[in-house]
């Protein structure tokens, strides 16, 4: 160890920094030859680096693998869920009531603290891990070349200018500059979106058109489809591309919630008006002569009952059953707040492939070379669809020259279906798949490949040489070659086409017809492939050409114009090109007239201001890189936008934690996305988003209701007892009706307004304004209205009561029980902001109907059962009594229910109005 220790020490800075200097960017290292970088990057592709030399650049360079920053011990994370406005004030309020001696308030108060903060903190720490996940991109081994040995061992281990071996299957332990590259694809899918496939050279890139990735470079934590190849490592951990991702995603905090921010808010309202209720009572003592300390009693008491405890345990209860309820609906919610933040949201930025698409390519077109324009229905890798030639089905005979196209795009092709299951390519498997269709997938036996000319990006071509084995022929047929790749290409190929009965020589004027018809289907967002075959590959027969189409999702195009009809934005970020991106976001209807498409470049070029002024009109952004994602996501949210985030690759993670909802798909996504993601769609079905919107937005007018309820009775109590001060009336209750009260007003009847079932015309609704206080002026309004009636009620049942001027306890239970039907009255009518109950219907929600009527028994047990007599002080009523209560305490249901009436008739003549006026 002290001879190691030593060798460390004789580095000399000039060393350390001449090996420091061999990192290089994958933008540098694909415009120098392979010579170049070798000699760069003292690498050695026949021997690989000498084990000393490695060993020399790991103590500089350090370890393959990504330096998570040390996290805060669990306890300190425990401790700053205490630092919430409402969780300090609850804090007080229960050092207050310890104080006072009020221990039962003490006791509630502490364990609605211990639920929230526990739930709280459990969240954060499953939230905090998607850094962790990024350490899985890295292989555990590699092969790579050491002391002119192969060697299999940790990628962790890899250090620039080591030599690896790439082979079918590998995951690309670190960002490499290739020198070797045969037949060579790698799947970057995860890195930039694009479902193709990036077929790999060693050719120096000298243009200087931008792209997401370069041709000869393989980037970590990409995967090897087809080929195999040979790379000199260029960046390794934090200094390669997807190092870069980790470091910005490492300074990115996710945003606070609307709700979160509304629930600080109405803390600090709180706080204000306890601190002015207790000064208030004190003063008025102080001028009554009475004693401080009692002023002092009466006022922290009342601030005390006047802080709703509950509130923090019904928000966390009624998110977690939207959890719950949104688990059944295949949406995993990781973050119990962000089911409302959903409600708030009005831009949705989708990816394209696999989102919004099926990632399934799919053969919807065919065009012969005689003319022939057919039509090919179903969907996935199986044989499923038919062939339609003006609405008639087309078989392999009536249609010989279907027929040829098929048998080449089944014949010239690598993949693979075996029980619906692709092995291989998905442009492949379209074709492999029309085949099944067709029922020509056997003929793929009837031949022997002897050669291939497999596809490159340069020649954007493939053909196979084949010896045919039919049995009916046993000597061998002439060779034969099958031929598919770009149209340009292959009509450079061909002498011929295909005339159907015969082969005729094929004019310019023919090769002109085909590429306009190539043009129009590419118009339709299709990806065009030619096809031809012959004896000869300079005098090939032209058959055809193919439109493959990656199809729209079920119920997409629906879900985007319900969410574009309620004044939600939905933008489209894709890393494909400009004309398949708008084909199908034509298709979809996120174009909508008047929108524009910006290139991953228009974005770079521009500053956060320009981007801001135009954003709103730009539906489309293309080849759009995860710094191009990030800046568009920043961009809206500067704007006060509240910006939901969907992506399943890599390159989708940064943006997915910076928005304010991140969305990953489950079956597709990469760990990586889903562990920054805030929502895991399972079923990758972006419909799934309007039902998790649905959801959050029913949350809040949920949670709404409640405020509504539990500040009229708050309200309500304070007011009276005050009143009965300012008058110096005795006081109308005792401790322990209050008590029960109190009770009632943070229990079962309270947190049931959580649970009220989703109104289905929420989702009509325009989202939430994240600006909008959760106490609004309509909200104070129906407050200050039961809490007046309640209050008038039960101060007149107080004073009919005492006309005697002597307190029974007949006068107390009168006004107790006058006050506990006031309370389920109102608990009814705070159901629905807008709707009558009689249009949602007594018996929707069930919980409700358990806690109210649960609260009525234990009130009639109060009354009536010997023991609690005793213990709220409290006698027996007469049926009279509890029909005339009932009767009086029924009206601030009735008053309620007119005044929603008024307001719906309101409405409604104000929107004839409108609408009126528009149409004149």
């Amino acid at each position: 160890m002290e001879i190691q220790e030593e060798k460390k020490e004789e580095i000399n800075v000039e060393t350390l920094k001449d090996t420091m200097l061999q990192f290089r960017s994958a933008e540098e290292a694909s415009k120098l030859s392979t010579d170049e970088i070798i000699y760069k990057l003292g690498a050695d592709p026949g021997q690989g680096l000498r084990s000393s030399e490695a060993e020399r650049r790991l103590m500089v360079h350090g370890f393959n693998e990504f330096d998570i920053a040390k996290e805060d011990p669990l306890w300190k994370k425990y401790l700053e869920q205490f630092k919430d406005p409402l969780i300090m004030l609850l804090l007080a309020s229960a050092v207050v009531s310890v104080a006072m001696g009020q221990y039962d308030d003490a006791f509630s108060i502490t364990i609605a603290i211990v639920i929230v903060v526990t739930v709280a903190f459990v969240q954060e720490y499953r939230s905090e891990k998607s850094l962790e996940k990024l350490t899985k991109l890295v292989p555990p081994t590699c092969h790579c070349l050491r002391d002119g040995v192969w060697r299999d061992f940790l990628a962790r281990g890899l250090v620039p200018g080591d030599t690896t071996m790439l082979r079918v299957g590998d995951r690309v332990p670190g960002d490499m500059r290739l020198v070797e590259a045969h037949a060579l694809a790698i799947d970057e899918s995860s890195f930039t979106g694009e479902t193709k496939a990036s077929y790999k050279s060693i050719n120096v890139q000298t243009d200087e058109k931008k792209r997401s990735t370069k041709k000869n470079i393989a980037y970590m934590g990409t995967l090897v489809t087809s080929g195999h190849g040979k790379g000199v490592v260029i960046g390794t951990g934090e200094k390669s591309e997807f190092g870069e991702i980790f470091r910005m995603m490492q300074a990115e905090e996710a945003p606070k919630t609307p709700l979160q921010k509304s629930m600080g808010t109405l803390g600090k309202q709180l706080s204000l008006y306890s601190f002015c209720i207790i000064g208030f009572i004190m003063l008025l003592g102080w001028l009554q002569n009475r004693k401080l300390m009692d002023m002092f009693t009466i006022g922290v008491s009342l601030a005390v009952a006047a802080i709703p405890e509950g509130l923090p345990i019904v928000v966390t209860v009624t998110l977690a059953l939207g959890v719950m309820r949104m688990a059944k609906r295949n949406v995993i919610v990781k973050k119990l707040p962000i089911v409302e933040t959903l409600g708030c949201a009005n831009v949705i930025c989708s990816d394209k492939t696999g989102t919004l698409t099926k990632n399934e390519m799919t053969v919807t077109s065919i065009f012969t070379s005689d003319g022939i324009q057919a039509e090919v229905s179903g969907i996935g890798y199986n044989g499923e669809g038919h062939i339609t030639v003006n609405s008639n089905y087309v078989e392999a005979k009536s249609s010989p020259s279907i027929g040829k196209i098929v048998e080449a795009g089944a014949v010239c092709n690598n993949a693979e279906i075996r029980e619906n299951v692709l092995y291989g390519q998905p442009t492949e498997g379209a074709l492999l798949a029309l085949a099944m269709k067709l029922g020509l997938y056997h003929l793929r036996d009837f031949y022997i490949r002897e050669e291939e000319q497999p596809f490159s990006s340069e020649t954007k071509w493939m053909a196979v040489r084949c010896g045919r084995t039919l049995s009916h022929a046993p000597p061998p047929e002439q060779p034969v070659i099958f031929m598919k790749g770009a149209l340009e290409v292959v009509l450079e190929k061909c002498k011929w086409y295909n005339g159907g009965e015969e082969i005729l020589p094929l004019s310019p004027a023919g090769k002109k017809m085909y590429s306009e018809q190539a043009r129009q289907m590419g118009m339709q967002g299709l990806r065009v492939i030619a096809f031809a075959s012959g004896g000869e590959l300079d005098g090939m027969t032209f058959l055809g050409l193919v439109g493959i189409l990656d199809p729209p999702r079920e119920g997409v195009k629906e879900s985007i114009d319900t969410l574009i009809a309620t004044g939600v934005q939905v933008k489209m970020l894709t890393g494909d090109s400009e004309e398949t991106a708008v084909a199908v976001g034509s298709r979809l209807g996120i174009c909508r007239p008047g929108y524009k498409a910006f290139s991953g470049t228009d974005v770079e070029k521009m500053d956060f201001e320009q981007l801001a002024r135009t954003i709103n009109e730009v539906a489309i952004f293309y080849r759009v890189s995860p710094k191009h994602k990030l800046k568009i996501v920043k961009t809206l949210q500067s704007h006060n936008q509240i910006v939901a985030m969907t992506g399943d690759g890599v390159n989708d993670a940064v943006a997915l934690k910076t928005a304010d909802i991140g969305i990953a798909m489950g079956v597709t996504g990469t760990d990586v996305s889903k562990e920054a993601a805030d929502m895991i769609l399972l079923n990758d079905d972006f419909t799934s988003i309007l039902a998790a919107i649905e959801e959050g937005k029913s949350i809040f007018y949920n949670i709404k209701n409640f405020v509504r309820f539990q500040l009229s009775t708050s309200i309500a109590a304070l007011t009276l007892i005050t009143i009965s001060t300012m008058l110096q009336f005795p006081n109308p209750l005792n401790a322990m009706q209050i008590l029960w009260i109190n009770i009632i007003m943070d229990g079962p009847p309270a947190q049931s307004l959580g649970v009220e079932p989703v109104d289905k015309d929420v989702i009509h609704r325009p989202p939430r304004r994240v600006s909008d206080p959760m106490i609004t002026r309509a909200l104070v309004i129906n407050v200050l209205i039961s809490a007046f009636i309640i209050v008038c009620g039960t101060l007149w049942v107080f004073w009919r009561e005492m006309q005697d001027n002597i307190i029974t306890p007949r006068d107390t239970t009168m006004t107790f029980t006058c006050f506990v039907f006031f309370d389920m009255f109102n608990a009814l009518s705070s159901r629905s902001q807008t709707k009558s109950i009689f249009d949602i219907g007594f018996f929707t929600n069930k919980m409700f109907i358990y806690a109210v009527g649960g609260s009525i028994m234990g009130q009639l047990l109060v009354i009536y059962f010997p023991p609690l007599q005793k213990v709220f002080v409290t006698e027996a009523l007469s049926g009279a009594d509890l029909m005339m209560l009932l009767t009086l305490t029924s009206s601030v249901f009735f008053i309620s229910e007119l005044k929603k009436w008024l307001q719906r008739k309101t409405e409604r003549k104000i929107a004839i109005q409108r609408d009126y006026y528009d149409y004149v």
